[in-house]
């Protein structure tokens, strides 16, 4: 069966999330998440202020790369209504939550995308777009650039590699020139340049199964072979560790590489990255209002622990901030060597 359609599509078992939960749990492992972030004095896991409502708006998506962890793809129809943007919109509305992360999926793709990115930045919080750059080469999508710049809209967007090979092994042939098209347009808006106050992040993640080196180190090196390659500029470069999920959790299987990968985790778990958790000042939203402690959380059906408040409309601040937070074998992923999270990595 070929690997351009998604785990759904093909009728494969791990397009279940509790499939994937059990994969995981009958792993023969050292110790238990939850076991880590005691001895690391955190425990139970709580929430801090909410600093950042994430979105997901969809799994629909132009691309469908091999270590997805939202199993998006051309062939998912899943899409979050203008009914529950607005529900989103709502929430932010009674509280002073600074950021709002627009994620998917290719987020830009749901039709009512630019309205909730003009509503929420009406409202005078800051918007981020994760952006797998190829998307602004399709059609309906060439002024993306100028939109994003309209509205200061931050694109954090997504490249395996400032190398075609690595990048097209991952996402499929042809991605790497797109992308580097796409970076070059957002350059021509003024992303990147330092001055404009225009951010442009990119985000890069292992192809294989192994952890990812220095962000730092690794951001000077992306800075200096995308300027000398391309002419190409960015603000920063964003390392994160691929988490044990969905089709990136079928890689791993296939190429028997799943229990030395948790292990691997396991072994490196760093206590200094609990504080900064994303799970710690993000709330996750699902394309159907569903909420999560994260987005790795949403992928594996793991709702957050707050009786009262698990959609978008029955939102409420003061339950959700004595909720536990929702932890499972795949935490080890966020927490490993220099840790993980939508920020890139959380130590040096």
């Amino acid at each position: 069966m070929p690997r351009t359609i998604s785990l759904l599509s093909r009728q494969a078992p791990l397009a279940s999330a509790e499939h994937q939960r059990a994969t995981l749990t009958a792993l023969p492992l050292a110790r238990e998440f939850g076991d880590a972030a005691q001895a690391a004095g955190a425990w139970p896991l709580r929430p801090h202020a909410i600093a950042t409502l994430q979105i997901n708006v969809g799994k629909l998506c132009n691309q469908t790369c091999r270590h997805c962890h939202v199993d998006a793809g051309p062939d998912r129809q899943e899409m979050m209504s203008r009914e529950t943007m607005a529900l989103c919109l709502r929430a932010l509305a009674s509280t002073t939550i600074p950021a709002v992360d627009i994620t998917g999926g290719a987020p830009e793709l749901n039709p009512h995308f630019r309205w909730l990115v003009e509503q929420a930045t009406a409202m005078g919080r800051h918007v981020m777009d994760r952006c797998n750059l190829t998307v602004l080469t399709t059609a309906g999508q060439a002024d993306l650039p100028e939109f994003f710049a309209r509205h200061r809209v931050e694109v954090v967007a997504s490249l395996p590699h400032y190398r075609a090979t690595n990048t097209d092994r991952q996402r499929g042939d042809g991605v790497y020139e797109k992308s580097i098209a796409a970076l070059k347009r957002l350059n021509e808006a003024g992303y990147g340049d330092g001055r404009s106050r225009l951010r442009l992040v990119l985000v890069t993640n292992p192809v294989g199964a192994y952890l990812p080196p220095s962000q730092a180190s690794l951001e000077a090196e992306w800075k200096r072979e995308l300027l000398r390659l391309h002419g190409v500029a960015f603000d920063a470069l964003y390392c994160i560790t691929n988490m044990p999920i969905s089709r990136y959790l079928e890689w791993l299987i296939e190429s028997d590489n799943l229990a030395a990968y948790m292990e691997r985790l396991v072994t490196a778990f760093n206590p200094s990255t609990v504080s900064g958790l994303m799970c710690r000042d993000t709330l996750s939203v699902g394309w159907d209002g569903l909420l999560y402690d994260c987005d790795f959380n949403q992928m594996l059906d793991l709702g957050v622990d707050a009786a009262s408040a698990r959609h978008i409309r029955d939102f409420d601040p003061a339950a959700l901030a004595t909720r536990s937070i929702v932890v499972g074998r795949h935490c080890f992923g966020c927490t490993a060597g220099a840790g993980s999270s939508c920020g890139g990595s959380l130590a040096s």
